[in-house]
């Protein structure tokens, strides 16, 4: 691996950190599920502009540490965002033309596939999850895909020119 490569790469791990350690910082009990899934929305900025570099490998890894960090069924989070990221990647090209309403209505169809995914796996494995907890993170998910479209297009761009 060239020394240019890992540069590059570098600040996308770092964004994929932080996003880990928003998922596991502790919220008030009223506000916690409404907690962004910043993972999965970065994981999905990522694969819509970087898909070669960041796809569904990745997102088994990252699953994998964020099923451990918050202690779930281990592989649950890691099958969701495999599922989501292929399915970004898969249409990487149009999402990237969608206006900002298109691709946000898009995002919560992303997001909310990726909560039913974690549904159905509770489901079959007996843990009951109230539905504010699936519904919460898809809803301000949504609501902060902006900024975070914004903030990571602006990792992209310092990226790309060599800062």
């Amino acid at each position: 691996m060239s020394s240019g490569g890992s540069t590059q790469r570098l600040p996308v791990v770092i964004t994929i950190v932080v996003a880990l350690m928003l998922m596991v910082v502790p919220l008030p009990d009223w506000a916690a599920p409404f907690r962004p899934d910043w993972v999965a929305l970065t994981l999905i900025y990522w694969a819509m502009m970087l898909p070669r570099t960041w796809s569904v490998g990745s997102a088994w890894i990252v699953g994998i540490v964020l099923d451990v960090a918050q202690g779930t069924i281990l592989g649950q989070h890691a099958l969701a965002l495999c599922l989501i990221v292929f399915i970004t990647v898969r249409f990487h090209l149009l999402m990237r033309v969608f206006p900002l309403q298109q691709l946000a209505a898009t995002v919560f169809a992303i997001l909310a596939l990726y909560q039913f995914i974690l549904f159905w796996i509770n489901g079959v494995a007996g843990i009951d999850v109230p539905a504010v907890d699936y519904w919460g993170p898809v809803i301000t998910g949504t609501l902060f895909w902006p900024v975070v479209l914004i903030v990571l297009r602006g990792v992209r761009v310092r990226i790309q020119l060599g800062h």
